[in-house]
């Protein structure tokens, strides 16, 4: 798997010249593969895919002892310190990619990290794996917004069944105890960075790596996360329980699968890398039931079983 990471961080020395610098400024949503996903594009896309189904069970235990701030500060950081151990993430970025970089530190890592905590305070785990699932449909759309180039017929059908399938998730849990509306509001917007930031990482890991990238990006959102988590450590009790699970959270979760998905996202651009939010939501619920003792209603399976059909046929390459 480690070769399968790395595999898109090639020709280091050229990156640490300027020369990199006019292609990281040009806008670009597809990834170097157009064709249909090769083994490693699963192989990251699976091991991505149960990582980060297990995030929202990791935050829930950390919300048991830690304010979201505390939770979004620490994951940044640890994420960063993880990433930046290995030699790929310290190769030299221009300046030029600067901007992309902001966006993907703020859209995709800084908001993120604090709405999800916020979210879960409201709605339970499970409900947030499922809503992620709406992830690829406002990837694919703020794609065709940003290139204006139409998707493909196969794509379109795909997003059409995802929809419904998302629909169907959402609407069983938009209000009640287990998950009211501010919640459902807070993943969404969540979702959205993640939507935005993602269309932005092509470019950037095709010039640089993962690694190099998300190290970045996740450094500057520690930065911008300081003031709300430090305010969040007076909010908070602690326990180890809670603590073992914001390590996992960061270094895990958000360090090695960010990278991971950076890399992936650059192999095969941001709608099909976007499937993992298709994935997401069978791990999480999966989890939901077995650890926290959640409920999930016939709807909620057949949702998920109509995303996971749209992930399929969003998967193929062109023809």
């Amino acid at each position: 798997m480690r070769a399968v990471w790395h595999s898109s961080e090639r020709k280091v020395d050229h990156y640490a010249a300027e020369v990199s610098a006019p292609s990281a400024s040009r806008f670009t949503a597809e990834g170097t593969n157009q064709g249909d996903f090769a083994t490693g594009d699963w192989g990251l896309l699976l091991v991505i895919s149960c990582i980060w189904g297990s995030s929202f069970l990791w935050i829930a235990v950390g919300l048991d002892s830690f304010h979201p701030g505390t939770i979004a500060f620490l994951r940044m950081v640890l994420g960063s310190a993880v990433i930046f151990t290995l030699p790929a993430a310290r190769v030299p970025v221009a300046r030029s990619a600067w901007g992309p970089l902001a966006v993907v530190a703020i859209a995709g890592n800084a908001a993120p990290a604090v709405l999800f905590p916020l979210g879960q305070q409201r709605i339970e785990s499970s409900v947030a794996g499922m809503l992620n699932s709406i992830s690829p449909i406002m990837v694919l759309l703020i794609a065709v917004l940003m290139t204006r180039k139409a998707p493909q017929s196969r794509q379109v059908f795909g997003l059409m069944v995802g929809l419904i399938g998302a629909v169907l998730l959402a609407l069983p849990n938009i209000s009640g105890v287990d998950a009211q509306p501010l919640g459902v509001f807070f993943v969404v917007l969540a979702v959205t960075g993640y939507a935005t930031s993602n269309n932005f990482l092509p470019r950037l890991a095709q010039d640089y790596n993962g690694a190099a990238v998300m190290a970045r990006a996740m450094g500057a959102a520690a930065i911008v996360l300081i003031p709300y988590g430090s305010w969040g450590i007076g909010q908070s009790d602690f326990s180890w329980k809670s603590f073992g699970a914001v390590v996992i959270l960061g270094v895990v979760g958000t360090g090695i699968a960010r990278s991971m998905f950076a890399t992936l996202n650059g192999r095969i651009g941001a709608p099909r890398s976007s499937l993992v939010g298709y994935l997401v939501p069978v791990v999480a619920v999966t989890l939901g039931m077995l650890v926290r003792d959640e409920s999930v209603g016939p709807m909620e399976i057949g949702g998920t079983v109509l995303v996971l059909v749209g992930a399929t046929l969003i998967s193929r390459g062109r023809r």
